[in-house]
C-alpha cells in the first residue's frame, strides 16, 4: 500500500480513500434480465460484475493465452469497483459496506494456475478502500469462458456495517 493510501486509510472515509487512489465508483446501468443486488435478510447478494468502465468492456480473451496476468489483475480491480457500486446502491453509503465473501471467476487456460493472483488485486482494493470491512472470505476459480468473452467476473456477498 502506498504511503498516501496508508495515511488516508488511517484517517479518512472509504470514499476519501477511493478518491486518494484516483478511483470513482461507476454508474451501473439497469439490465432487463437481472438486478445488480438483492437483499435477503442481512445479506446482500451482488450479481456477477464484469470489468466495464464507462459502458465499455475493458478486455476480452483468456488469461494465460490472450491476456497477461497484470492485465487480468487490472480488470479484476475494475470488476470489483462495479461490485462496490452495486453494494452502495444497496446500502446507500460506501462507509456502510462490509464484504462477507467474494467469488472471482477467471477465464483461463487449464494450466494457468494463478487465479488467486488475479483475485488478490481485487482483494487488495477492497481492503485499501474499506479497511477491515473489506476483508472477506474468497474463492478464485478458473473457468473455460465468461459472458462476452470477459477474462474476469466477480460476484460478492456483503452486509451493511
Amino acid at each position: 500500500m502506498s504511503q498516501s493510501v496508508a495515511s488516508a486509510a488511517s484517517t479518512g472515509s472509504a470514499s476519501g480513500r477511493l478518491q486518494v487512489l484516483g478511483l470513482a465508483l461507476p454508474e451501473l446501468s439497469d439490465n432487463p434480465y437481472y438486478v445488480h443486488h438483492r437483499a435477503v435478510g442481512a445479506s446482500i447478494y451482488i450479481s456477477g460484475q464484469l470489468p466495464y468502465k464507462d459502458g465499455w468492456l475493458l478486455g476480452q480473451g483468456t488469461v494465460g493465452r490472450d491476456v497477461e496476468l497484470e492485465t487480468a489483475r487490472s480488470l479484476a480491480r475494475h470488476a470489483v469497483l462495479n461490485c462496490l457500486a452495486a453494494a452502495v446502491q444497496a446500502v446507500g453509503d460506501l462507509d456502510r459496506v462490509r464484504i462477507v465473501q467474494m467469488l472471482v471467476f477467471v477465464a483461463s487456460t487449464p494450466d494457468f494456475g494463478q487465479q488467486s493472483q488475479v483475485a488478490n488485486a481485487a482483494s487488495d482494493l477492497l481492503i485499501e478502500v474499506l479497511g477491515e470491512n473489506g476483508r472477506h472470505a474468497r474463492t478464485a476459480i478458473g473457468v473455460a469462458g465468461l459472458p462476452l468473452n470477459s477474462p474476469v467476473e466477480i460476484q460478492m456477498v456483503c452486509t451493511a456495517a
